[in-house]
Formats: C-alpha cells, structure tokens, sequence
C-alpha cells in the first residue's frame, strides 16, 4: 500500500458452529464451537504466528469469537480483548430459528432479506445501518489507535460483511455478494486517507496436511 502508518487488519470469522448445517440464524445466541471448530481456531492461529506479528486481538463479546481470539492471542503471545462493535447482528425474533422455520413464518420478509438485505429490520432486532455503524466504529478504532501495527479482529459473516463492504466502498445491497466461511481470514491495509482489502475469505490455511 506503500503507507508507513497502514494498519493490518486480520478480519477473522470464528470457527465452525452449530447451526450452520441445517442453517439457523445463530445471531447472538451462546454456542460452543465444535470439534471442527476448535481445529479451525487452533490451525488459523498457528498461521497467522507463521506471517504476522499481530500486537493484539480483538473479538466480539459472543464466546464462539473469544474462543477462536483466545487461540490465536495464545500462540502469538499477546492479550485480547472483547470489542462491542464486533457484535453478531441482532437477529430479534428469528434468533436460533431455522431458515425453513422462518420461510415458512415470514414468507415476504424472508425472500427480502436475501434480496434486498438493506431494507429489513428483524422483527425486535436490528437493521443493516446499525449493523453497519458498529463496523464502521471498529474500523475507526483500528485506524486511530494502532497506527502501523497488525491487529486482529474476530468477527461474525455479519459484522465482518459490514466491515468489508465500508473498506471497499460497496453498498448495503451487496451484502451477499462477500462469503465469510468459517475461520476464513481477509487482510485490510487501513491508512488515515485510504483503506484497500489485500486479501478475502482466504482458508487455504483449513486445507494443509495435518502432522501425523
């Protein structure tokens, strides 16, 4: 990027849940990672220790993402600490329901979530803008405060689509058009005048062989 007090951003989703297969809408229902998962944390953290020297990590309040941020602050030494604004969003009633359950409920409201996302609130829940907001504080903050350092944020799909959407200058409606598979990890240069994505949804590292 050729600025010397960029900012690395290490955007990581947390590692493999349940609900995701069948798809629920987990929002900021309490989950443990599963097995997979755990393996997902440990491999991302051995990668980002073998590329980077992240000075620390920072994770939404929901325990899938301090898990997954506690592996990886483990095995690059430093602290974490849970940042609000990482929050999963807010899914109101439909929280923990399964998409075919809320198809079948909400049949409008539904098909407008995946076709026009920018125009739902979640019934009691929240809004892509507020989603939005909380991202955009979150890349405030790495901005301001660790001018030329790598900091790793541990995020949710959600927040972490807000978050790309603003460092690429893209609109709410493309939401869907950003893929955050599990413990995948994006790379953000952010400068006081500029922000570039040098890397997204990158799992390379979920498919090395494993010692045996």
């Amino acid at each position: 990027m050729g600025s010397s007090d960029a900012t690395t951003i290490l955007l990581v989703r947390h590692g493999h849940v349940p609900g995701i297969s069948p798809e629920r809408f987990r929002g900021r229902t309490e989950i443990e990672l599963t097995e997979q998962g755990v393996v997902e944390a440990h491999d991302t953290a051995e990668w980002i220790a073998r590329f980077w020297r992240p000075t620390l990590v920072y994770t939404s309040p929901i325990k899938r993402c301090r898990d997954t941020g506690a592996a990886i602050a483990a095995r690059c030494k430093v602290s974490a600490e849970v940042l609000p604004s990482l929050n999963d969003l807010d899914y109101g009633e439909w929280q923990w329901q399964t998409h075919a359950a809320v198809e079948a409920d909400s049949p409008a409201l539904y098909r407008r979530w995946h076709a026009s996302p920018h125009l739902v609130r979640f019934p009691k829940g929240e809004s892509l803008q507020e989603l939005v907001a909380r991202a955009a504080d979150a890349l405030r903050l790495a901005i301001d405060r660790h001018r030329a350092e790598t900091i790793v944020m541990v995020g949710h799909a959600s927040v972490n689509r807000a978050l790309l959407l603003q460092a690429l200058d893209q609109p709410l409606s493309a939401y869907w058009t950003l893929a955050q598979d599990p413990c995948a990890i994006n790379q953000i240069a952010a400068a006081p005048d500029r922000v570039v994505v040098m890397g997204l949804n990158e799992t390379a590292h979920l498919r090395l062989p494993r010692p045996v």
